[in-house]
Parts: structure tokens; sequence; C-alpha cells
């Protein structure tokens, strides 16, 4: 098939984003969020300091069919043969432009293109018959197909064994010659030959993947059933790697997680493994619990008192404060709220350095907790502001473009609006992971960064929240019967 069969307008869905135009989600629940044409084509063909191309299928398979076409011309060989070749090098047209020039032969016995056939057919094919060797049964030789080596298999045997090979994966795309021992491969014109019109496509599609992925500039979405691919451009910041398909699903180019503006991918991976790992957990309980001193198990105090009571069956009961014997405490000590003898060893430095131990660890732990609870909050509300938008298009704006008449094109600010709050959401959520990661102690400067990113970090918050209410009141106004939107 020519290349002209493959081909569809590309530029009309090629998109290249401004970093600072991203409006995008990263949950897979946000992702079916009606979204305008219009929202797509404001964003057209901008140019920005990091950009990238949001490709669908065509577009990759008008590239993949030029650089086909473009290495069958310069080779003077055919498509089929062209594909196999690229397939070799990765797709890299340059690659084997110079290695065939360099040595055809080599190449040629490489990939399994045979220049002349080892196995010579009847110069009289008419009602000549050849036995299969596949089946063994005696079959006409113009029932009969081959590929570049020569060698005959009846079409029913071919059709099963492209069929199998097809359904068994990607590895069809470098099948050789059913002959034991021959390297010649079954190239796309035989596939087409062959197979049926299913398993055309779903080679085609394996060749579209093999393109994709081969390539470093190329990536597929990793939203949930996008059939989208993201062209990284080169040349931008390249400490930003955030990209935004169309099914808005927004994500990382470098570490394919969710976006993560402003922290760095290395961050990321440290704030995520402090997340789920047991150090925390250990670090609580070495703030909040003491070890019973007979039997070793780790006690919480509940309340008040400074009487503790090992579980059964170890039932030892000792001081808090110090971890002694109870039966040694009474009025003397200080009673059932304060310990006299943990002050007296304290004094004497008997406890300095379990305290400092324990301290370090509060203190940890309680930064962790104010960064991670601000955190986690954040990214509740951005969900939350997901489901409002939800909400606002399916009543307000509802209502409102019934009410007034009003196109989705003249109701596309309020979308538009949602979509920033939604993301500013998510990047006030990974402030509070970047600034954990910020130093607290240093010089003058470092202090001076911190509290410039902390006051930065406050007013974003607040003015986002006055965005977010502003947007909640004007909504319900917007849909009442007043004369003056009439």
């Amino acid at each position: 098939m020519d290349s002209e069969d493959y081909m569809y307008d590309s530029d009309a869905e090629e998109t290249t984003y401004d970093d600072d135009d991203l409006y995008y989600y990263s949950d897979k629940e946000e992702e079916n969020i009606a979204v305008g044409d219009d929202d797509d084509d404001s964003r057209r063909n901008k140019k920005a300091k990091q950009s990238y191309n949001v490709l669908k299928e065509s577009d990759i398979q008008e590239r993949q069919e030029n650089d086909i076409t473009e290495v069958s011309n310069v080779l003077s060989i055919s498509k089929a043969a062209a594909t196999v070749v690229l397939l070799n090098y990765n797709w890299r047209a340059c690659d084997v432009q110079d290695e065939w020039f360099a040595d055809e032969e080599r190449i040629r016995k490489k990939v399994g293109l045979f220049e002349k056939p080892v196995f010579l057919l009847p110069n009289k094919l008419g009602k000549v018959e050849l036995t299969c060797s596949i089946c063994y049964e005696n079959v006409r030789v113009s029932m009969m197909g081959w590929v570049s080596c020569g060698h005959p298999f009846c079409r029913e045997c071919w059709e099963k064994y492209v069929s199998v090979a097809i359904e068994d994966g990607v590895g069809c795309l470098t099948l050789r010659c059913p002959e034991p021992r021959c390297n010649a491969v079954v190239d796309r014109d035989s596939i087409d030959l062959f197979a049926k019109k299913e398993d055309k496509e779903r080679y085609s599609q394996y060749l579209i993947r093999s393109y994709i992925e081969s390539n470093k500039r190329y990536k597929w979405c990793p939203g949930a059933d996008c059939e989208y691919t993201v062209e990284f451009c080169e040349g931008g910041d390249e400490e930003c790697y955030d990209v935004c398909c169309h099914c808005r699903n927004g994500f990382c180019w470098n570490c394919m997680d969710d976006a993560h503006r402003p922290v760095d991918c290395e961050t990321l991976a440290k704030w995520q493994l402090k997340n789920s790992s047991e150090a925390e957990n250990i670090a609580w309980l070495l703030v909040n619990t003491k070890p019973c001193p007979k039997c070793g198990k780790a006690i919480e105090k509940n309340q008040g008192c400074m009487h503790m009571t090992c579980w059964k069956p170890c039932g030892h009961e000792f001081c808090w404060m110090c971890l002694g014997t109870w039966t040694e405490h009474g009025e003397r000590t200080g009673g059932f709220y304060a310990c006299n003898t943990f002050q007296k060893n304290e004094a004497e430095g008997k406890y300095n350095e379990d305290e400092d131990i324990r301290k370090r660890a509060e203190k940890h732990l309680e930064k962790y907790t104010h960064y991670y609870e601000r955190w986690a909050g954040n990214e509740s509300s951005r969900k939350q502001a997901v489901k409002d938008l939800k909400q606002m298009q399916n009543d307000y704006m509802v209502r409102l473009s019934d009410l007034r008449g009003a196109t989705d094109a003249e109701l596309k600010f309020i979308t538009d609006a949602w979509l920033q709050i939604i993301e500013c959401w998510r990047v006030l959520k990974w402030t509070y992971a970047y600034g954990y990661y910020l130093p607290e102690d240093g010089d003058k400067k470092a202090k001076s960064k911190k509290g410039f990113f902390e006051y930065l970090q406050g007013e974003a918050e607040s003015n986002l929240l006055d965005i977010r209410q502003s947007l909640m009141g004007i909504c319900p106004f917007l849909v009442t019967l007043n004369p003056i939107f009439a």
C-alpha cells in the first residue's frame, strides 16, 4: 500500500503548549471532565520555552510512512523492505542509510532480505504441483506463497502461520520464513497478502508501537485508556518536564509520574518513599512510646498519670518518666503526676542521650506532620475542585445555557477558571514537598530564601482561596433571572 493511503492532516491535532498554559489533572477519575474543542484550539501553535506535541495515531502513522518512503526512495528498495530495515535499526533512518551504503550485502543478510531466492521455482508454473513442507499436501504453485528466499508453502499454511504469529504479539514484526534455519524475513507485503483484516490491523498497531517505543522523543500518555502520544521537543527548560495530554492527564515526561512542579523528580521520589516507608512509624513510636522495662514491648501513654501497667501476661508496673518499678514510687517521689527520681537522674546526666534522641525525633516528626498534612490537604482541595467543576458543568452551566441561550464558547471562561484553580491546588500541594527539603539551618541567605518562599506560598494560597470563593459565589448569581443579564 502506498504511503498516500496513510496520510492524514496532522496539523489539526499536533499541539504545542506553553509551560504556563497547563491546566490538567493527574487522577484517573478526573479525566472524564468535558472540555470544549475551543479550549484545545486556543492553545494551538504557541511558541513556548518548554514545548511538546500531543499526537494522535494518524500523526504517528504519517511520520512513520514518511520515514519509510524516504528510506525506500534513497535505497531504491520497496517500502516493505524499507520497513524491515528500519525495524532492525530502531527506526533511525540516518543510521540505515549509512550502514546500507557501507555494506549492503551484510545488511541484507542481517535483516533477512534476500536479493536472490535460494529456492528456484519452476520456470513454467501453470499446473505444476509442489509439496508444502508444513502440511505435506501437493499443491499447485499458483496456490502457494513465498518470501524473498523462495521457499514455497501453501496459502492455507501461510495464513495459519501468520495468524498465530500476530496473535502471539509484537514478535511478528521480525517473523521469519517457516523453513527451518531460513533467515528470510516475512515483510509487510507478505502480511498484507496472507493475513486476515483484523490481523492486518493488529500488525499495523505493532508497527506504530515499535515506532513510538524506539524513539526517545515519543512516549505514550499514561492516562487510563488514552491512545495519544506525546512528543517532547528539545530546546526548552530542561528542569521542567510537566506535560498535558488531550485527555487532560498531566504527567512528568522524565519520570512518568503525576505532574509535580515545582519539585524535581529526585525530590518527588524521596517524598513518596518517605510517605510510604516505615521510617515515620518508627519515629512516631520513638516519640510517643517507651519500652516496658521488663518485657520490652512498646507502651503508649494515653492518660496523664505516670503509673503504667504493661499488657498481660507481663503486667509489669513502672513509672513512665524514669522507667523505675512503681513499688519504689509514692508521695516521696512526686506522686502519680510527677517523678523526682527522673528529675534527679536527669540533673545527673543519666537521661540526656535518650532524651536528645527522643527530642530530635519529636522535632522531625512535627516537621514532617506539618508539611504532610498541608500536602494532603491541598490534594484534597484539588479533588474537591474537580468535583465542583463537574457539578458546575452538569448544573449551573446547563441552566445558564438554557436561560441565556449562551453557547459553549461563551461559557468557556467558567471552565477555564476552574481548570486554573485545579492546577493551582496541584502546584500548591507540591510546594509543601519542596518546602520540607529546604534547609532550615544555615547562613542568612538560606534562611531568607526559606522565609521568602513561605511568604509567597502563603500569598498564593490566600489568593487561591479568594478566587475560588468568588467563583463559587458568582455561578448561582449567573443563573438567576436578574434582568442585567438578559
